[in-house]
C-alpha cells in the first residue's frame, strides 16, 4: 500500500472533489463520495504538518475556551436538572459510549442520559430514531435543546474530540460501514466534532443510509475546512438550535 504525506496529499485531497465552487448539490456530492472511494484506497498520512499553523492554533483556542464555557453552563445545568432525571429515570446521570474517534481509535464519549436503562438490553446497538420512545421526558426536552450532548466538552478538553467536525459514529456502525463504503474510513483524518457541516445541511440520521448521504458533507469539509468555513458551521448551528429546528 503506498503511503503519502506531506504536499502529496494536497493533489489527492483535490481529487476528492466538492469542486472550487463547493458544490453541495446532490451530484456534487455523489462526485465527493465516488472519488473519496478511489482515494480513500491509497494509505494516507495526514500528519499535522498539511494543516496551516494558524488554523492549528484556532482550533485548539477555539476548543479550549469553548470548553472552559461549557463545563460552567454544565455544572448550572445539572444542579437544576439531575435531580428531575433521578425522579424521571432511576439511574446515572450520565451515560458512556464508545465512539470511533481521530485515526480510527476509540474513545468513550460522554452523554447526559436521555433513555432508559433497559434502552438495550440485548446487548446490541440499536439506531436512535428522532422519535425513539425509549427516550424519556426529561430525556425528550434534553435531545429537543442538545444538552444532552453538552457533557462531550469534556472529550473536547480531553482533546479526543473538536468542537468542528464529523460526528463520532459507534464504533459497530463505523466498522460495518468501512466494510460497504471505503470513503467512510476518510472521516477519521480529522477528529469527530460536536457539530459539524453534515448536521447543520442535513440534520438527524438514523440509519446506515443517512450516515453515507452525509459523508459527502464530512469529506466537503476535510478538504476544505478553514477558519472561514468553521465560523459558517458555527453560525448555523447557533441558527438550528435556537430555531428549534436540531441538528
Amino acid at each position: 500500500m503506498n503511503n503519502v504525506s506531506g504536499p502529496a496529499l494536497t493533489p489527492l485531497l483535490d481529487f476528492v472533489d466538492c469542486s472550487q465552487e463547493q458544490d453541495l448539490s446532490d451530484r456534487g456530492v455523489e462526485n465527493a463520495v465516488n472519488a473519496a472511494n478511489v482515494v480513500s484506497m491509497v494509505q494516507i498520512d495526514f500528519t499535522e504538518h498539511t494543516v496551516p499553523l494558524a488554523y492549528r492554533i484556532w482550533c485548539r483556542g477555539i476548543d479550549i475556551v469553548f470548553s472552559l464555557c461549557g463545563m460552567f453552563i454544565l455544572f448550572i445545568l445539572l444542579l437544576l436538572l439531575a435531580p428531575l432525571m433521578m425522579l424521571d429515570s432511576p439511574g446515572p446521570i450520565f451515560y458512556y459510549q464508545e465512539r470511533m474517534g481521530y485515526r480510527g481509535k476509540s474513545f468513550r464519549i460522554i452523554k447526559l442520559r436521555s433513555m432508559r436503562l433497559d434502552a438495550e438490553l440485548a446487548g446490541k446497538a440499536v439506531w436512535a430514531t428522532k422519535h425513539d420512545s425509549r427516550v424519556t421526558r426529561i430525556g425528550r426536552f434534553l435531545r429537543a435543546t442538545h444538552l444532552d450532548e453538552l457533557p462531550q466538552v469534556i472529550n473536547i478538553l480531553r482533546s479526543e474530540m473538536s468542537l468542528i467536525g464529523p460526528r463520532p459514529e459507534r464504533e459497530e456502525y463505523a466498522r460495518e460501514l468501512e466494510r460497504t463504503h471505503s470513503a467512510y474510513r476518510m472521516r477519521s483524518l480529522v477528529k469527530p466534532g460536536l457539530t459539524g457541516l453534515a448536521q447543520v445541511n442535513y440534520g438527524y440520521g438514523d440509519s446506515s443510509k443517512s450516515e453515507v448521504e452525509k459523508l459527502q458533507y464530512d469529506l466537503f469539509y476535510i478538504q476544505r475546512r478553514s477558519i472561514a468555513l468553521d465560523v459558517l458551521i458555527l453560525w448555523k448551528t447557533i441558527g438550528e438550535v435556537v430555531g428549534g429546528h436540531g441538528i
